[in-house]
């Protein structure tokens, strides 16, 4: 490994904030949390969510910030620094950067279909159809492999382009344009929303808890989406927190972090359940939500062709600025653990991820018969590896690692630099016995109702 480099550094906190914020904010907020909170019942599942973010997402950020800000490294060299290189802690930082790789190859196809459906609005392909022929687009898309692939191409080059430019003159510049325009994009549905002839019953259905809707698998998909919305466990928060200037206050940040991506949530989830009522249709659609139900509302609405435009648009914003956080963190591995320039680890890691996503853009179509693992095509497959086991693995070690076997003293002391010191007491109990506790439980479902213990079981056998 080559001598290190002098560390980047965010030019002002704005840029830190919006490019946190950025990371978070994705289609996990606009596309599956309305659509998860309609098939859970609503309010009492909303208020879950917002306790898990506290007590699970707020202190797992602040140690993964910690972890970078404390190391100056990358996700897998900030535990060969604390511990070694041979050190078992340094599988947490092996574990995030390999699910960061996995979603940025999937999560860029996915980012393709909004691509795709705001190509549609613009033509107004929408408007005068009948409902069956919209929902049936969606079905229409997903078998074409060749317009995914290329949409899919569209978009990495779109994440290369940001994450070649570097941290200040290519991430944090262009956070500053995106997410301002994300954020106006977002009231303006929001408005639209509270206007509609819907938006009682969409306040009421996303903010009056009925208990009797609340049911314990629902529980678990609130704490499971707390902490996946936040980008945690994916190294993006480490390689960002490596970048944060050490005097910044770490509670402060990530509490305007988790209140900017809090707010994305709740604003999108009036914005589409107030529309939806609006024309009498159901809340619980599942994740065709937003690609089948979305498109369908609007084609109903005056103005239907602008509004699918901001919709769609702010959904490609959002997996922009997320994804150009899953590359960075790959992009942080190559330049300090292997020594490669900026220029030749993105376009290395933007290419294999494009390489490697080519397999999702057939799951439905060419590969739909090729079976990777339980029934499962390549794209569920990948998806329920990255999603259902790596994240909340990643940031179960974390957790205790941080809560148990990292030095308390360092810990508080990057508390006390930022002057949240006082808040130490409260974080370290959440860190150390909540947080990974709340994990576990998520972790240990996922691995049961996915049928893992049965797949081991079988191989053994």
């Amino acid at each position: 490994m080559s001598k290190q480099a002098p560390r980047a550094q965010w030019a002002s906190r704005l840029g830190f904030v919006l490019a946190a914020a950025g990371s978070a904010i994705g289609l996990g907020n606009i596309w599956k949390f309305p659509y998860i909170t309609g098939q859970n019942g609503g309010g009492a599942f909303v208020l879950v969510y917002l306790v898990s973010i506290a007590i699970v997402g707020l202190p797992i950020m602040m140690a993964e910030l910690m972890i970078g800000r404390q190391t100056r490294r990358d996700a897998v060299g900030a535990f060969i620094k604390l511990e070694g290189k041979r050190s078992p802690w340094c599988a947490a930082g092996w574990i995030s950067v390999a699910a960061a790789f996995i979603i940025c190859s999937y999560y860029s196809v996915v980012a393709g279909w909004t691509l795709e459906y705001l190509y549609r609005s613009l033509l107004d392909s929408f408007s005068g159809q009948p409902a069956a022929a919209i929902e049936g687009m969606f079905g229409g898309l997903t078998a074409n492999g060749p317009r995914q692939l290329f949409w899919h191409f569209v978009f990495m080059i779109l994440c290369l382009g940001i994450v070649i430019g570097g941290v200040q003159k290519g991430i944090e510049r262009w956070n500053k344009i995106l997410m301002p325009i994300l954020f106006a994009l977002m009231v303006l549905l929001f408005l639209n929303g509270l206007f509609s002839a819907g938006a009682w019953q969409g306040l009421a259905f996303m903010f009056r808890p009925d208990f009797g809707k609340l049911t314990p698998g629902s529980v678990l998909e609130a704490l499971g989406h707390a902490f996946f919305t936040l980008s945690l466990g994916m190294a993006a928060m480490i390689t960002y927190g490596s970048y944060l200037n050490r005097k910044e206050n770490l509670l402060s940040a990530s509490f305007r972090v988790v209140l900017l991506d809090t707010t994305i949530s709740l604003m999108a989830g009036v914005a589409i359940f107030s529309v939806v009522f609006s024309v009498n249709m159901q809340p619980a659609a599942g994740p065709g939500l937003v690609f089948k139900t979305i498109p369908v509302v609007f084609s109903q609405l005056p103005g239907g062709q602008f509004l699918a435009i901001v919709f769609f648009l702010l959904l490609a914003f959002a997996a922009l600025t997320s994804n150009i956080s899953l590359l960075e963190a790959q992009v942080a591995y190559l330049i300090d653990e292997r020594g490669w320039g900026r220029k030749r680890a993105s376009a290395f890691l933007a290419g294999l991820a494009f390489v490697v996503g080519i397999p999702t853009a057939l799951s439905y179509n060419l590969l739909s018969e090729w079976k990777v693992v339980a029934g499962l095509v390549f794209f569920d497959a990948a998806d329920l590896l990255a999603s259902n086991y790596l994240l909340p693995l990643s940031g179960l070690v974390t957790a205790i690692y941080v809560g148990w076997f990292w030095s308390g003293a360092e810990e508080k002391q990057q508390l006390l630099a930022g002057g949240a010191g006082w808040v130490y007491p409260a974080w370290h109990f959440l860190i150390r016995y909540i947080s990974p506790l709340a994990v576990a439980v998520v972790l240990y479902f996922k691995v049961r109702d996915t049928g893992l213990f049965a797949w081991i079981a079988a191989l053994l056998g």
